[in-house]
């Protein structure tokens, strides 16, 4: 039996990074949704009104002694651009910022640690936030392996495709 650990990332629309991590070795299990916010059972058009202060996230279950917490960390700050506050590409509000949010003191601790080492990789400064991790809230089914069914939508060729590809370029040896 694996080890499991649950690592909840925030970095713009929540298909880009649940079509990533769907491909990484020692991934377990990747669900989309909704963390950070005020409001209990948020839908994704009340999550998109930008009114009810929830991150689109990615909930990511991982067997830590195939991939560390780190690595998943070193594709994230790669597939998206942590310095932009509440947007990412043409995706603009609170909904789309980048976030960690741990789920133990150890995690905190990696992602401190990881954004100081890569702070000077970057041009301005790192705004992801870190933040211990709330309720999950599990986005509608119709989002699940989105990509995967949707991979010649226009927003999927040009948002999510280039971040699958750079994915599977730079980090090859973590590919399935």
């Amino acid at each position: 039996m694996s080890q499991q650990e649950i690592a909840t990332l925030a970095g713009g629309c929540f298909w880009c990074l649940e079509a990533v991590y769907l491909e990484a070795r020692g991934v377990l299990a990747v669900s989309s949704g909704y963390m950070g916010g005020q409001v209990d059972n948020p839908t994704y058009e009340a999550v998109c009104g930008g009114n009810t202060g929830h991150a689109e996230v990615t909930q990511i279950t991982f067997d830590p002694s195939v991939i560390a917490f780190r690595d998943l960390l070193d594709v994230f700050f790669a597939i998206h651009d942590p310095t932009t506050l509440n947007r990412q590409g043409n995706d603009a509000g609170t909904q789309y910022r980048s976030a960690i949010f741990y789920h133990s003191d150890e995690q905190k601790q990696t992602a401190r640690e990881v954004i100081a080492e890569i702070a000077s990789d970057f041009e301005n400064p790192i705004v992801t936030e870190v933040t211990a991790a709330e309720k999950f809230y599990p986005a509608e089914d119709y989002h699940k392996n989105y990509y995967a069914s949707h991979s010649f939508q226009p927003y999927c060729m040009f948002v999510v495709s280039p971040k699958v590809k750079k994915f599977r370029a730079k980090f090859a040896s973590m590919k399935k």
